[in-house]
């Protein structure tokens, strides 16, 4: 009786199972925060280590890239079809913080197996999620045959998504060449649950500013000037409230021009999704939903554009009163961008808002910060369908799909290599990210080596 080819992916697999968690273990190890300047060096031996393991893996090229900040690593692992399609898989070897005194368990870098989970700082962000596509890279040769993958097969993973990927544009547009593809798999993102798996779609970009407002040269009486004299911190609590219509709706003019609305059928998969929304108000320690009238919770965050007041503030802030018109105020907005919008469009558009409702004797500066981009990939895209079809194979069921309300450097791939960009995950929401007693469920984990396994096969059928 001939095997056939899942299965050979599924034997492969359990046989390399301890050997592959222990090479994982070995990796979460390694306390690579980027935000720490005094773990320079732990980040810098984790992409060495990555880099070694890869070339232990079979990929012939295999470089640690320099940048102003922490190293990222590149691998490539050309076909032997030179027609393939070339799929280029993001992730990051760079983790948060983590001590003892925080409320871990125990050590957050000594990683430990309890209940089918094994529990680490970078257990599923991101290095887990990384890691799986070393062992599914090998069962995928494994089950088809061959000695080099169905794709041209790259790898990118940055040293400094949890600080904010201050490099990253630059190393892309740097190494533009070299990162060419036809599609890009993020490798940095989750499913909905541990009983349904589903793919990200899409990502919201991102745009924040300080507005600072200047009044009187100095905090003046109250008694004697105010009513006569314009406070900029009545003037920040104007363009706050002004912010927003009674439909929850942003009132800065042209702030919807080009926004993708949600089709139907969108709308239909989304409404799919086992959502508890008391539940969801409880893990947001809110109270009640709000937001644009007309939209689901899950709409609002996934596929609409916000804006929040991030804080506001100005004058005394000390115990008791003081009758003062101060010389000062300020205030932080961030805006949440969807397929369709432009960032540099939305800050000029957020600029213009402000400066014609600040009055006269008011004087303001804005300032704006990083922006990121949008990303979207349409439903009935070719290689999200290798996606789906891919993890369906592994998970056994049908695949949903979701989107993602945060931001992150997706979008620079996406604006500077032109390509789809596609999201494959297996975390889920209680693998804890950032917080305490990060772990990853072992089955779910391997699911996602599956995943890998059977995805690159997938795309040579598009």
């Amino acid at each position: 009786m001939s095997t056939t080819p899942d299965s050979v992916v599924r034997t492969y697999v359990e046989a390399h199972r301890e050997a592959f968690l222990g090479d994982l273990a070995e990796w979460l190890r390694i306390p690579s925060v980027s935000a720490d300047p005094e773990r320079a060096a732990d980040v810098r031996r984790s992409a060495e280590w990555l880099a070694a393991k890869l070339k232990e893996t079979g990929f012939p090229v295999a470089e640690v890239w320099e940048t102003p900040g922490a190293p990222a690593v590149f691998a490539e692992w050309p076909s032997d079809a030179a027609d393939a399609p070339t799929v280029l898989v993001y992730g990051h070897h760079d983790v948060q913080p983590a001590a003892l005194e925080d409320g871990w368990d125990g050590e957050p870098f000594e990683p430990r197996i309890r209940d089918g989970r094994m529990y680490g700082r970078g257990a599923a962000d991101d290095k887990g999620q990384v890691f799986f596509h070393t062992l599914g890279v090998r069962a995928h040769l494994a089950a088809t045959g061959r000695t080099a993958p169905a794709v041209h097969l790259k790898l990118l993973i940055e040293g400094e998504e949890e600080s904010g990927s201050p490099h990253f544009a630059d190393l892309v547009r740097a190494h533009a060449g070299r990162l060419a593809c036809d599609t890009v798999i993020v490798s940095d993102t989750g499913m909905w649950d541990e009983d349904t798996p589903t793919v990200c779609t899409g990502m919201r970009g991102l745009a924040d500013c300080q507005i600072d407002l200047h009044g009187p040269d100095q905090d003046i009486h109250s008694g004697s000037f105010g009513g006569a004299v314009p406070n900029p911190a009545t003037e920040a609590a104007r363009l706050a409230a002004a912010l927003h219509d009674a439909d929850g709706r942003v009132a800065i003019p042209g702030f919807y021009d080009g926004v993708q609305e949600l089709t139907d059928h969108e709308r239909e998969l989304f409404a799919r999704l086992p959502f508890d929304e008391e539940r969801w108000l409880r893990t947001a320690r809110s109270h009640a939903t709000s937001g644009e009238a007309g939209y689901s919770t899950l709409e609002r965050v996934w596929a609409r554009p916000t804006a929040e007041v991030n804080g506001i503030g100005g004058g005394y802030q000390g115990p008791g009163g003081k009758t003062i018109v101060p010389s000062s105020a300020q205030l932080k907005l961030s805006f949440r961008l969807v397929a369709g919008q432009d960032t540099d469009r939305v800050q000029r558009l957020v600029a213009d808002w402000v400066a014609a409702r600040v009055p006269a004797g008011i004087r303001h500066e804005i300032t704006f910060w990083g922006a990121t981009r949008p990303c979207l990939t349409p439903l009935e895209h070719p290689a999200l369908r290798a996606v789906t079809r891919a993890m369906s194979r592994a998970f056994g069921k049908e695949v949903l799909f979701t989107r993602e309300g945060g931001s992150g450097p997706a979008a620079d791939l996406q604006d500077v290599l032109d390509v789809p960009v596609l999201f494959l995950g297996i975390s889920v929401p209680s693998d804890g990210w950032h917080s305490v007693n990060e772990k990853v469920e072992l089955d779910l984990l391997l699911k996602g080596v599956e995943t890998s396994a059977y995805l690159w096969s997938e795309f040579t059928t598009l």
